[in-house]
């Protein structure tokens, strides 16, 4: 080879090379810069992954929030144009109510005219007379009634012997012999454990409308003794509980003394019982229920109520359709929120038809196999969002509980038996706070079983609580010794 193309060819391999190198350089410094990007965007990745973590805890706090709120029936802010309230005109717009006149006439008043016009001055003729009835409440003075007691002395044993009379509620002598009435303590048991009033307020009532004058302190003193007398009959009312054959229970927080526990309720259509216990676990729920509780609980999803194996089990459908329901609307694109939704709105539709005898049980119990067909399949589908794939996982522990109640239509579909029997204890907490004693969380708990388990079974509270306080040692109340059939 001449000398002059070697040298032409190593000075294009040179300049090849150098080619090459430059490329090289601007590819890794193409790479470098990319590499940069990349980690850019994986760092804002990482920050958009926990600001969307961040806005679901408030999103889920702020839901929480509002299920607890002061005002929980609040429709947000009012319609800038509302419809005029009151009936609407049409075929639909139904009978007028007015209040019944009483049975009885305790007074009659003649109230005469004026003998002139007061318009004119002109004379007055009679044309008719028109009754008009006022239902009013007598001014209540305290009834005071003093017992003469005989005591004695048993001439055998040298015992002390006194009388009693059936209207009496305690034997107390001495510096306890002035008390409060029955008709009292039940009226003062009412409006605490029922209507939610403070003490205070209670010792205001009592002597600015009934002349009674009490301190908070004897309020206090007076749901003391009634919830002695009425201690047996709260072991009766957990005992048919725990006899129940179908049990809705729920929880919510109590304070006692400051400190967070939780108050249980326990419903059944005719006993309601409250407990307030140191937990919300296995543990609390079987001290009431019994590790060995077998019949249906109709409850909601919270964990601790799956571990009562021996038990039948209802998952509340009302709790699973919100879910849906917030699932469809934080995630609009997707379409299986709303598909679970429709699944369980077919199933209470089933159950609607099977009460009204528009389907036998026959045909329930196929409709009930279908349904749990497309529950499963729907629960087996994958879906990517976290949010979603959580309530598939809570779907597919739940799924052998939630058509309970087409098997049986004694068994109902949600628990809201048992929420309705916490709202009274709820107003109650947002009065009180809860307790501030062990012996406070003891008389809470006893009366307001009392209270309510009267109520569902359309007794006269006021009667069951006299009877109890009049009895000489506490015993089980006749009315609620045996749950309704």
């Amino acid at each position: 080879m001449p000398k002059r193309t070697r040298a032409a060819s190593i000075d294009d391999a040179r300049r090849e090379w150098e080619q090459l190198r430059r490329d090289n350089e601007r590819v890794k410094r193409e790479n470098d810069r990319l590499r940069e990007e990349n980690a850019k965007l994986e760092r804002e990745r990482d920050r958009l992954r926990r600001e969307i973590e961040r806005l679901t805890h408030a999103l889920d706090a702020a839901r929480r929030a509002g299920k607890r709120q002061a005002a929980p029936f609040s429709k947000g802010a009012p319609t800038p144009q509302p419809k005029p309230s009151g009936r609407r005109a049409g075929r639909h717009h139904g009978r007028h109510g007015h209040r019944r006149p009483p049975t009885h006439i305790d007074e009659t008043i003649d109230v005469a005219m004026p003998a002139r016009c007061p318009g004119c001055g002109g004379a007055v003729t009679e044309t008719r007379v028109a009754d008009q009835i006022q239902e009013e409440l007598p001014i209540v003075q305290p009834h005071v009634r003093r017992f003469r007691v005989q005591i004695g002395r048993c001439g055998d044993c040298g015992r002390r012997v006194q009388g009693r009379h059936p209207l009496q509620t305690s034997d107390a002598l001495g510096a306890a012999s002035t008390h409060l009435g029955p008709q009292a303590v039940a009226l003062i048991v009412l409006l605490n454990k029922y209507l939610g009033l403070s003490h205070g307020k209670i010792a205001t009532l009592l002597r600015d409308w009934f002349g009674l004058t009490v301190r908070p302190s004897a309020v206090t003193d007076a749901l003391h003794r009634a919830a002695r007398q009425a201690a047996p009959t709260y072991g009766a009312l957990r005992e048919a509980i725990r006899a129940s054959p179908v049990v809705s229970p729920d929880e919510t927080s109590w304070k006692v003394g400051g400190r967070l526990q939780w108050l249980w309720v326990f419903a059944t259509p005719s006993v309601i019982l409250y407990a307030i216990q140191a937990g919300r676990g296995f543990s609390q729920a079987a001290a009431i229920l019994g590790a060995d509780f077998n019949g249906v609980l109709v409850r909601d999803g919270w964990a601790p109520y799956r571990r009562f194996e021996h038990a039948a089990h209802q998952t509340c459908l009302a709790h699973l359709l919100r879910r849906t329901r917030e699932l469809a609307t934080d995630h609009p694109r997707a379409a299986w929120p709303d598909r679970i939704h429709a699944v369980l709105q077919q199933a209470l539709a089933v159950r609607d038809r099977r009460a009204s005898g528009d389907i036998t049980s026959h045909g329930a119990a196929v409709a009930r196999g279908r349904l749990f067909n497309d529950l499963a399949d729907l629960v087996n589908q994958p879906v990517r969002t976290p949010a979603l794939q959580r309530f598939a996982a809570h779907l597919a522990v739940e799924l052998p509980a939630v058509f309970g109640f087409l098997f049986d239509p004694a068994v109902d579909a949600t628990n809201g038996r048992a929420e309705q029997a916490l709202r009274p204890a709820v107003v109650n907490r947002k009065v009180s706070g809860g307790n501030r004693s062990p012996r406070g969380v003891t008389t809470q708990q006893i009366l307001a079983s009392v209270v309510h388990t009267a109520r569902v079974r359309g007794l006269n509270v006021r009667t069951v609580l006299v009877d109890l306080l009049r009895t000489r040692q506490p015993t089980v109340s006749p009315a609620l010794a045996t749950p309704l059939q």
